[in-house]
């Protein structure tokens, strides 16, 4: 490259120390990177075959229509150090101007800026030595311009073929956006103060917001004075801001706090974010991929509903819908729609993958997910047209929809996948999303295997913490119940005919056994027994049989509720269904809880039942849309949690609580990625499933237990939830009591080694329950200690468990509270690092 330079232009022959020096030369190229955020100078394209020589500039030359580089010799130096160089040829001097050299026969097409004739040789020839006369221009110092404490960088600049002089503001503009990037040049040692060049990293500092250089105690008000800009040297007054530091602005730092009084730092925070040279550069916010005038980010600031923390980068904005997010990602908020800024929104703005465009704009996954939950067709890749009220119609289509957000559960489904929500809307608890944007509460996602009482976990959760339950959800509810009660009938009639058909059994084999016929002829007898029921019962019975066993039960009913209502007080009045039920413990595929509600079947059936929170409680099956439910609560604050704790807890603290079913999860836990802000999870498992199966995906009938460990292990191995916090909640400790001195905890391979040592009191039969009791929390503190050592197995951390029974209302409050505890010991635990650190740096800066 400098052999083509020298082409253009000649240099004297150098004496042998010359040689040894390496001169290197910036040179342009075209760009293909990436887009950048500020303007640069155009080039037209050179050929390099058509560069005359030096002999052929002497004679005739012009280069009509070729724009050329402006070209900065850079002398290597010491990155780290940032020396100047040895040779004192190459050192500017203080003060000096820059020249530029033209050449007249290159009229101003070419020009090469220098910091002195010597860094390019002895000099250039005259018009006696064959080139021509050579003209030096002084441009003016930039000194004026940047900061004295900040290394001048090398500059390339670009001229037109139409211009003939270097314009001055040009020539600055390009140079300020090259400052940003360059270090600033100091001897003293890495950490050091830039004034007195002492102290090392730990050493508090105040750090300038335009060239980024950092002092110590003493020397801040020296370099700074009055702050009249803000945190700003004395050089850099009336300079735009680093835009790194633009985060900071405003934000009073340790340093600032201790130097000066409470009101004095006020008066520099306001100087600071009010001071015009501070304001975010226009040209430095790119929407739709055109940089935005003064007037168009006076409108985005000024709107009902300006983005926040707007910073300079590249953002994309649907002017229908108000969506608002950066390039290449999703939606983070929803801005004031239909302002006049930017371009036309690009079909690949926030790099969606669904083929589903809604404005022009393919969206991305989340959004997908959103609209399906809305009740949106999304089916064979349509387009759709969404307006900012969350109306919306398909393209081509003259049917208006929506809106969207009016339906139930969205704008909570939004909050889970942090997706942004309309403003000035209510949420489903009737309070003003747009008050708190910027609110965060703190998410505890509950989830366990089928049937392990996180669904009554949740629903206690919500009658504890006076979380109501909308009418929507009332109604659901009452459904689901209405249906599970025909389930629980039919498990019953089941049940009958099986006692009836045993009786008709025992019948035959005594009257064969007494002789009194043949067993042909004892096969024909047909009697009534104390099941048998009436004709009119019989067929309601098999119709109600079978509809259970074909799986359509819930198709069904409750609709068919208010014609089939009549049969059940007739049923319950049946004395061989009351023969029936008096044995139910002998029907395994009846719930527990069904007796709740078959108790009160005649009232429940009826078309004007209402369900209590009682009977909530008890339901099952109950979950919303896809299996997620969400709610908000705040623990009230009761004088014994004071005592324990030893701080005080804000009642007025809002959690969330997220409770997924596992069919929800997909295959491998795939859909877990919608979690990744939750803050703790809570894993339920049930104390009773030691000794239980179910069909697993493929038909493979599995233990319970195992089933609930493999799911828990996938849970705690997916990368979502590699740093989070896991609270084990072992369920249902009421049943299990009952249940482990009838059926041993061996029954489950994993428990194998169980072999607990209780003492029995022969002579106190008073102590039995004790010992029940006993051998129920000996097998608690088995299988806690089972999952705790998988636990740290997997993960190397440590496990929380607590023991819980999910229809006992104090057990559910105290579980969750010990949730709220874990969350705030570790944020404890983060703070007193971060005092750790600050202690270090205070000491550091005291010992300097």
């Amino acid at each position: 490259m400098a052999t083509l330079l020298r082409k253009i232009i000649p240099f004297e022959k150098s004496s042998p120390v010359d040689d040894d020096i390496s001169i290197e030369y910036s040179f342009a190229i075209e760009y293909n990177g990436p887009p950048i955020n500020f303007d640069i100078p155009k080039l037209v394209p050179v050929d390099l075959d058509r560069l005359p020589t030096a002999a052929e500039v002497s004679s005739s030359f012009s280069l009509n229509n070729v724009s050329l580089p402006v070209i900065h010799p850079i002398v290597k130096i010491n990155p780290v150090n940032q020396k100047p160089p040895k040779d004192k040829r190459f050192a500017s001097k203080p003060g000096s101007a820059r020249k530029s050299i033209v050449h007249p026969g290159l009229s101003s097409e070419l020009s090469v800026t220098v910091d002195s004739l010597d860094s390019l040789g002895k000099g250039i020839d005259d018009g006696d030595g064959g080139v021509g006369c050579s003209e030096i221009q002084e441009i003016p110092d930039v000194n004026n311009e940047t900061p004295s404490h900040v290394r001048k960088p090398s500059v390339v600049t670009f001229r037109e073929p139409e211009s003939c002089d270097v314009e001055e503001s040009d020539f600055s503009e390009t140079e300020s956006i090259i400052l940003d990037e360059q270090p600033i040049a100091r001897n003293g040692k890495k950490g050091s103060c830039y004034r007195c060049l002492k102290g090392n990293r730990f050493t508090l500092k105040e750090i300038c917001i335009v060239c980024n250089a950092k002092y110590c105690y003493k020397c801040v008000l020296r370099t700074m004075g009055s702050m009249p800009e803000g945190r700003k040297c004395i050089t850099c007054i009336g300079k735009k801001i680093h835009e790194s530091r633009r985060e900071s602005l405003g934000k009073r730092s340790r340093l600032l706090k201790q130097m000066l009084g409470e009101l004095e730092v006020q008066r520099v925070m306001r100087s600071e974010k009010a001071c015009e040279a501070n304001q975010l550069p226009p040209q430095l916010v790119n929407v739709n991929g055109e940089p935005l005038t003064q007037d168009e980010l006076q409108v985005l600031q000024t709107c009902q509903n300006p983005p926040e923390k707007l910073k300079p980068g590249f953002y994309w904005y649907d002017k229908l819908s108000g969506f608002w997010g950066k390039e290449g990602h999703g939606p983070c908020q929803i801005i004031t729609a239909q302002l006049n800024v930017g371009a036309h929104i690009k079909s690949n703005a926030s790099n969606g993958n669904t083929k589903i465009i809604v404005n022009n704009r393919v969206i991305t996954k989340k959004e997908l997910w959103m609209l399906q939950l809305a009740g949106v067709h999304c089916e064979g890749n349509p387009s759709y047209w969404l307006s900012a009220d969350g109306s919306y119609q398909e393209e081509g289509q003259n049917n208006i929809k929506g809106p969207i957000w009016n339906k139930m559960g969205i704008k909570l489904f939004c909050t889970l996948l942090s997706l942004p929500v309309p403003p000035n809307t209510v949420n489903h608890a009737g309070e003003d999303v747009s008050q708190s944007p910027a609110q965060v509460l703190p998410k505890i996602l509950l989830v366990g295997y089928p049937k392990s009482g996180t669904s009554t976990i949740y629903k206690q959760a919500k009658v504890l913490y006076n979380t109501s339950f909308s009418e929507n959800e009332r109604q659901s509810i009452k459904s689901m119940i209405q249906s599970n009660l025909y389930g629980y009938l039919a498990i019953l009639l089941q049940g009958r005919e099986r006692f009836e058909e045993e009786i008709l059994q025992e019948d035959r084999r005594r009257h064969i056994a007494d002789g009194s016929g043949s067993p042909g002829g004892a096969s024909k007898i047909v009697g009534k027994t104390k099941y048998s029921i009436s004709p009119r019962l019989k067929a309601f019975s098999d119709w109600l049989v079978q509809v259970m066993v074909s799986g359509n039960l819930e198709v069904i009913f409750p609709a068919a509720t208010r014609e089939y209502a009549p049969f059940i007080g007739e049923l319950w009045n049946d004395a061989a269904f009351q023969a029936t039920y008096n044995r139910r413990h002998e029907l395994e595929m009846l719930p527990r809880i069904a007796t709740y509600f078959l108790e009160r079947a005649i009232e429940i059936s009826r078309t004007d039942y209402e369900p209590s929170d009682m009977d909530i409680l008890y339901a099952e099956g109950i979950t919303s849309s896809n299996g997620l439910s969400c709610m908000e609560f705040s623990f009230p604050l009761i004088e014994r949690e004071i005592a324990i704790d030893g701080y005080q807890h804000d009642p007025s603290a809002r959690y969330q609580l997220i409770r997924l079913h596992p069919s929800s999860l997909g295959e491998k836990c795939k859909w877990l990625e919608m979690f990744e802000d939750v803050d703790i999870v809570l894993f339920s498992v049930s104390l009773t499933d030691y000794d239980e199966f179910s069909l697993d995906s493929n038909g493979v009938r599995t233990n319970k237990m195992l089933a609930s460990k493999q799911l828990f292990e996938s849970i705690v191995t997916h990368p979502t939830f590699e740093k989070k916090n896991f609270l084990l909640i072992l369920n249902k400790a009421d049943l299990l009591e009952e249940k482990i001195e009838q059926v041993p905890l061996t029954r489950c391979e994993w428990f194998h080694d169980f072999n607990p040592v209780i003492s029995h009191n022969h002579y106190n039969f008073s102590n039995n329950r004790n010992n029940h009791t006993s051998l129920s929390q000996s097998a608690f503190q088995y299988i806690a200690t089972k999952f705790k050592r998988l636990f740290n197995s997997l993960t190397d951390r440590k496990l929380y468990v607590s023991m819980v029974t999910g229809l006992e209302p104090d057990s559910v409050d105290e579980v969750l509270r010990y949730s709220r505890h874990i969350l705030k010991w570790n944020e404890t635990e983060n703070s007193l690092v971060n005092t750790e650190m600050s202690s270090t740096d205070i000491e550091a800066s005291s010992t300097s």
